[in-house]
């Protein structure tokens, strides 16, 4: 009965800051954590840091749970906690909620190869958007579950908690089941195994059931207390509450409980000894768009690439079209993008930043020949010495539109798209892996593509994918694209898309939802008659669906000769913006920012004034939110402030 308290979800804490997928929210006074369903595995560790001296589960034992959850709809289930072996899907301890009904899991191993055994509490209510404490006792076959200290719910099943369940290998995984399919949605306050106990008495004497404390994380605790009186507001243990104003504070030990109030994000937070942590903070929605910056180019800009150097700075790297003097480099500079380096390009359409390690990428997609009639497009590496890029590696490549790079299982990878060979759109596009021990990018893999653009990488849960953009055959851009999936040690054919002169894809998330949206730019087949207008056709949305195990349509929208998709979120509010380009008569063509409206899609929301827009992107600094464009048809490209409200 003295065996001390489990704090699960303190564990699951780093010293000194939060986990990725972790924010702090307070809500009626009370703080919790709030669970992003992105990254399930980043809200785990090992058992063992709990069972130190012994890797068994206790036989007897109280799960007590404080929780703010959400309405749940019919038929779905979200977890507050499990316990899972590495290499098993198979739950061994956990914890989960339906509408009016909590379930109670645990993995049975005394008959040959073992089963689960489901515990359930019906009648048990909790997404009324109030705080609840649960108490779940287990002794046996006997299982007591008291919610905020009233009468207990008992329930005796046939199968009893295991007496020795091993814990050898396991993780605890917080409001998940290392999946992003049913994740928790509401706030998490308290989660603690107390072994050989029932916790009912050592809670239930508290003022506020509800919120009845047996041990809670250390950025949860010392909520500023209300008086009762006009007195001035006081810290719980009587020290001065101070609130600095102006600009960001620093955050040391000795500034630890102190908060700091943010006026131009209206966001309080609080300094736990090194960072600051959000503690409120209004959610800005976008309110309209203005010009903020023109910014006058070597020549017409076929893609931009925006990145960060740590310790060094913003950058945006222009691909532009003309030869001398190249593409040029800008960095973001007092608030604007001022100029920085020229790198010699040769019909430069696109740029990716990439890191290795320590070593900073830059790569270049040239689409023609130097002057001595080489064609390669070249990799620059970030010199700490020189403050610039430099040439690194050179690749043969034919028309090379764009550039990915990604990492799959710990392994650098870097592909190409190849648009022509001469007159020949039917050509290999080539994937790279990068060797360690020569530090250079080698042949990995080759994958047919017909006149493509572009590549899109992405990864959902373990699988890592993707997609190419085919434009044009020789005889029609109506033609399938193609998404591939890693297996076995390299990229095999998942599913094709039928496409429209495919320029771009762009894959993002809205909550659990995964879409992969294309740009479609024109509707041409030499063997059919022409239609009245080439380029007014429809881009598309699709949706992963999972059962399925395939991309289903979700939307259509018109766009006129369509080249880039940019996803970007203001808030809790989601956004596409679309490259429109030419709508057969000019190049002066609205581009348009559409906003996620949940059951009815993208709707059009803003319609902004291009030439000739080739490519969009959304960045962030300490002054606000931006969009980035470039004109494939004007020496002049143009950063737009979000203004919000």
């Amino acid at each position: 009965t003295d065996l001390r308290p489990l704090d699960i979800l303190s564990e699951a804490v780093p010293a000194g800051g939060l986990a990725r997928g972790m924010r702090v929210f307070q809500v009626q006074g009370v703080r919790g954590f709030q669970l992003s369903s992105s990254r399930p595995r980043a809200l785990g560790f090992p058992a063992s840091r709990l069972f130190i001296h012994c890797d068994r589960f206790p036989e007897e034992f109280s799960i007590i749970v404080t929780l703010r959850a959400l309405r749940v709809p019919a038929k779905r289930n979200e977890y507050i906690f499990t316990l899972m072996v590495e290499e098993s899907p198979s739950v061994l301890v956990g914890l989960r909620y339906a509408p009016d009904k909590l379930h109670f899991l645990f993995w049975s191993q005394e008959r040959a190869g073992g089963w689960q055994t489901r515990v359930t509490f019906p009648n048990v209510s909790l997404s009324d958007n109030q705080w609840h404490t649960l108490i779940l006792a287990v002794s046996g076959q006997s299982f007591s579950l008291t919610v905020d200290c009233s009468i207990p719910k008992d329930v005796v099943v046939e199968t009893p908690f295991p007496a020795s369940l091993s814990v050898r290998r396991a993780s605890f995984y917080l409001g998940n089941r290392r999946r992003r399919k049913g994740v928790f949605t509401g706030l998490l306050r308290q989660l603690v195994l107390l072994p050989g106990a029932d916790a009912t008495p050592r809670i239930c004497h508290a003022v506020n059931f509800k919120i009845g404390t047996l041990s809670v994380p250390t950025v949860l605790q010392d909520v500023p207390a209300k008086p009762v009186s006009n007195e001035v507001l006081k810290h719980p243990y009587g020290h001065d509450m101070k609130v600095t104003l102006g600009a960001r504070p620093r955050c040391s030990k000795r500034e630890k409980a102190q908060f700091w109030f943010n006026a131009s994000r209206r966001g309080l937070y609080l300094c736990n000894g090194s960072t600051w942590l959000s503690m409120l903070e209004v959610q800005h929605r976008l309110d309209y768009v203005e010009e903020y910056q023109n910014l006058v180019t070597n020549s017409e800009t076929m893609g931009i690439e925006v990145f960060t150097i740590p310790k060094v700075g913003l950058f945006a790297a222009m691909a532009n079209r003309i030869t001398p003097p190249g593409s040029a480099i800008y960095r973001w500079t007092d608030g604007k993008f001022v100029h920085y380096q020229n790198i010699p390009t040769h019909q430069a359409q696109s740029w990716k930043y990439f890191t290795i390690g320590k070593k900073i990428f830059l790569a270049v997609a040239n689409f023609e020949q130097n002057e001595r009639g080489q064609e390669f497009s070249v990799i620059y590496k970030w010199s700490h010495r020189k403050a610039k890029f430099i040439t690194y590696q050179r690749i043969t490549t034919h028309s090379a539109r764009d550039w990915e790079a990604f990492v799959i299982e710990g392994e650098a990878f870097l592909a190409v798209v190849n648009h022509r060979e001469g007159n020949n759109h039917n050509i290999d596009s080539v994937i790279y892996r990068w060797n360690p021990r020569t530090g250079l990018f080698e042949t990995n893999q080759t994958i047919p593509t017909s006149g493509a653009y572009d590549w899109e990488f992405f990864t959902i849960g373990p699988y890592s994918f993707l997609a190419v953009a085919n434009t044009f055959n020789g005889t029609s851009t109506k033609i399938y694209s193609h998404i591939y999936i890693w297996l076995s040690g390299s990229f095999q054919l998942f599913q094709s898309i039928l496409t429209f002169g495919a320029a771009d894809w762009e894959v993002f998330h809205i909550g659990d939802r995964v879409f992969l949206a294309v740009a479609n730019s024109h509707s041409y087949d030499s063997g059919m008659p022409a239609p009245s207008n080439f380029y007014a056709i429809n881009s598309s949305i699709y949706e992963l669906n999972i059962t399925a195990q395939m991309f289903v349509k979700f939307q259509d929208l018109l766009t006129y000769s369509a080249l880039d998709w940019e996803f970007f979120s203001v808030g809790d509010d989601s956004f596409l913006v679309v490259a429109n380009s030419f709508d057969g008569f000019t190049f002066s063509v609205n581009s348009i920012i559409y906003r996620w409206k949940g059951y009815e899609g993208f709707v059009a929301a803003h319609h902004l004034p291009t030439v000739g827009c080739r490519d969009w992107e959304a960045f962030h600094t300490a002054e606000g939110s931006y969009l980035f464009y470039s004109s494939a048809k004007e020496p002049l490209s143009k950063v737009l402030k979000l203004k919000t409200i």
